[in-house]
C-alpha cells in the first residue's frame, strides 16, 4: 500500500509548538477499564453523556493496539485525566513503548487526552486538516471544557501540534503488526481518519460510526454517506466506533447510522421541495428515529439544520 504523509523534523515540531492541548497533571493510578476485543486490541467504551464534572470527559471510545515492538493509542479521551487513565491502562497490559498517538478527528472528546502521553515522546498522528480545524475552534472548546468540568482544569490547557499528518494513506508498523491509516474526504468532519489493524481485521472508525448515541453532522451528510459506502469495502470483520459498544461486526454495524442519515437527507429534501423553512424541517425530519438514539433531542435539530444548509445548494 502506498503511504502518503508528512513527517515533521524536530525543528519543525518546535516551530509549531502551541497547537495541541497540554496539561501536566500526574498519572492517576486509576486505569480505565478496557476490553480486549481481539488479540492485542484494547478498547475503553465511553459513556453516552455530554461532558460534565462527574464523567470528566469520559464520553467517547478510545484504546490502544499492542505490537511486538510498540504501542499505538487510537484516540486519547475527552480530558487530560482520561488520557492519564488510558496510559495507566496500557501499562497494566504492556511495558512496550508508546510510539504513536493517533487521533481519528479533532473533536475534544477524542483528543484532549493526548497531553498525558507527552512523557512517552510519541509521534502524534492526524489527518492533514486536523490542526487547522482544532485551532479554529480551540477558544470554544476551552470555554466549553471550563463550563463543563471546571476552571481549574481549563486554565492548565495550552496548544501543541501533531508531528505526522496523513494526506491520503499511511502504514504504521508496531513490529509484526501493521496499521493502515486512511484520511477521508469531508464526512463527519473535514478531518476524519480511520485505522485498520491488518492482523485482526479490526477497523477503528472514530466518529464515522456512531452506535446507540445520536450522531453529529459536522461536515457533510452526503459526504458521510459516500464515505460509509467506501468503508464497507474495507477488509474488516469488526469495528470500533467512536461512540457505542467496544466492538461490533462490520459492515453490519453501520446499518442504523446509514438509515438515520438517509432519513435526514430524504426528509430535508421533502421540506425544501415544498418550500418549507428550516424550523419546519427541524420540527419534523427524522422525528420517528428518536427512540433509537441516546441524546437525540440534543443532536437531531443540529443535524437537520446542517443538512438543510448543505442541501439547499444542490
Amino acid at each position: 500500500m502506498a503511504a502518503a504523509a508528512t513527517f515533521l523534523r524536530p525543528s519543525a515540531r518546535a516551530a509549531l509548538a502551541g497547537v495541541w492541548l497540554f496539561w501536566s497533571a500526574p498519572a492517576t493510578a486509576d486505569p480505565l477499564p478496557v476490553f480486549e476485543v481481539a488479540p492485542g486490541v484494547f478498547v475503553h467504551a465511553g459513556r453516552h453523556e455530554e461532558t460534565d464534572a462527574a464523567n470528566g470527559g469520559d464520553i467517547a471510545n478510545c484504546g490502544f493496539i499492542v505490537g511486538n515492538d510498540a504501542v499505538a493509542v487510537i484516540d486519547s479521551g475527552g480530558s487530560p485525566t482520561i488520557g492519564h487513565r488510558l496510559r495507566d491502562a496500557i501499562r497494566v497490559h504492556t511495558d512496550r513503548p508508546i510510539r504513536y498517538v493517533v487521533n481519528t478527528h479533532m473533536h475534544p472528546d477524542h483528543a484532549l487526552g493526548n497531553v498525558a502521553f507527552l512523557p512517552d515522546r510519541p509521534d502524534f498522528v492526524a489527518h492533514v486538516r486536523f490542526q487547522a480545524a482544532l485551532a479554529a475552534r480551540m477558544d470554544h472548546y476551552r470555554q466549553a471544557f471550563d463550563d463543563a468540568v471546571g476552571t481549574a482544569a481549563a486554565t492548565e490547557v495550552r496548544l501543541i501540534p501533531p508531528t505526522v499528518v496523513v494526506t491520503d494513506r499511511l502504514e504504521l508498523d508496531l513490529g509484526g503488526r501493521v496499521l493502515d491509516l486512511v484520511a477521508w474526504p469531508v464526512a463527519h468532519t473535514d478531518n476524519d481518519l480511520t485505522v485498520l489493524d491488518r492482523q485482526t481485521r479490526t477497523l477503528w472508525a472514530g466518529d464515522l460510526l456512531f452506535m446507540e448515541r445520536a450522531p453529529a453532522i459536522d461536515g457533510s451528510v452526503l459526504g458521510w454517506l459516500r464515505t460509509l459506502d467506501a468503508l464497507a469495502a474495507e477488509p474488516a470483520t469488526r469495528v470500533v466506533s467512536g461512540h457505542g459498544p467496544p466492538s461490533a461486526p462490520w459492515p453490519d454495524a453501520a446499518v442504523d447510522l446509514r438509515r438515520y442519515l438517509g432519513r435526514v437527507v430524504e426528509g430535508v429534501r421533502k421540506v425544501q421541495a415544498a418550500h418549507g423553512t428550516i424550523q419546519q424541517a427541524v420540527d419534523t425530519v427524522a422525528a420517528d428515529e428518536a427512540p433509537r438514539w441516546r441524546l437525540f433531542d440534543s443532536y437531531n435539530p443540529r443535524n437537520v439544520t446542517a443538512a438543510f444548509a448543505e442541501l439547499e445548494w444542490e
